[in-house]
């Protein structure tokens, strides 16, 4: 192909406002996100209603500084990518009205992406050379989930949660232990202060889905360790916890991400999601991809959080691949990975 492809992408599936220009899938031309981590703090969490009103005063700002910064105008641009699911809804209404308006004003074609397959397209951003077939494993806050990527656009789901999502476990156990939100890169921090051998708390295994994941039980196993310290009045070694209860969760992410990857012959492994910027669970699988001899692909950190950028790598190869939606494209809170 001779001609580069442009992609304008906008993400606003949950608290992060974000617009991004995206040449041939691969190349970042802009990535500006606007965070509302500050404004949820107060909350302990996201609460969608202000999420979404930030949203509506920040779009056209965060558009506006993403086409600037890539020194381009919506006339150059050869379609609009934009997230509509999964996530939340009057979120993702936003991002949806306002990639529907650009896409009918400039008569550009409109490509809806779904934000977990932009997360996996992360790592084509930073990975020039890596290319389908691999095996990705994904964890967010809302997702955590093994998936074969057989070609662009192409997933199959092999390993999922039956409960909670990692990121969730995280920031379930950081509230606890009176660590506040965001809690992942809080019980991260902590943790390297802590003995991650100092509590046994349990590894899920499901029967007849080895692949699959359950992090219900350790988050409660963490809980009932908090009560038993209170009831015995034992002092309460916060740093232990976290490190006891990281290692668990990477330690199961881990062992069945390798477990996969040997039993499918898949010989490249990446992380997507924002559970993967982790610094325990990155090294942890540098360690163990290194020892089976496979190729480990992660983000950077920024590319890890919700952004644009990626969303702007996953509509290129939709795009290439034929996707085009109509002006009746709307947000799907519970979109489903692979679903078209």
């Amino acid at each position: 192909m001779d001609k580069d492809i442009l992609i304008l992408a906008i993400e606003s599936s949950c608290d992060e406002t974000a617009a991004a220009v995206v040449k041939n899938g691969r190349t970042v031309l802009s990535n500006v996100i606007s965070s509302q981590i500050a404004l949820h703090t107060l909350y302990g969490g996201v609460v969608p209603e202000i999420a979404s009103r930030k949203h509506i005063e920040k779009i056209n700002q965060v558009i506006k500084e993403a086409l600037t910064e890539a020194n381009t105008t919506l006339d150059e641009i050869d379609a609009i990518g934009v997230t509509y699911g999964p996530g939340l809804v009057g979120a993702l209404l936003v991002g949806v009205a306002e990639a529907k308006a650009i896409s009918y004003a400039a008569g550009k074609p409109l490509v809806g992406v779904h934000h977990i397959e932009g997360h996996v397209s992360a790592n084509f951003i930073e990975h020039k050379d890596l290319e389908p077939p691999f095996l990705c494993l994904i964890v967010s806050g809302g997702h955590t989930h093994l998936v074969v990527v057989k070609d662009y656009g192409k997933y199959e789901i092999i390993g999922r949660t039956h409960d909670d999502a990692a990121g969730e476990a995280f920031d379930k156990v950081a509230r606890a232990i009176g660590l506040g939100y965001p809690g992942g890169p809080k019980v991260d921090k902590l943790a390297k202060e802590g003995n991650k051998n100092a509590i046994a708390f349990p590894r899920a295994n499901i029967a007849d889905a080895p692949y699959d994941f359950s992090f219900s039980g350790v988050k409660s196993a963490v809980l009932n360790h908090l009560n038993s310290c209170e009831m015995k009045m034992e002092e309460v070694n916060r740093a232990d916890i976290a490190a006891s209860f990281q290692e668990a969760v990477v330690d199961a992410l881990v062992s069945k991400t390798l477990l996969a990857a040997k039993d499918l012959k898949l010989s490249q492994v990446a992380l997507a999601g924002g559970v993967a910027s982790n610094s325990a669970l990155r090294e942890a699988m540098e360690e163990g991809c290194k020892k089976k001899g496979l190729k480990l692909y992660y983000p950077s950190p920024i590319l890890c959080t919700d952004n644009a950028a990626m969303i702007g790598a996953a509509a290129y190869y939709e795009y290439l691949g034929g996707t085009r939606h109509g002006l009746d494209l709307n947000a799907i809170p519970n979109l489903k990975i692979g679903q078209r």
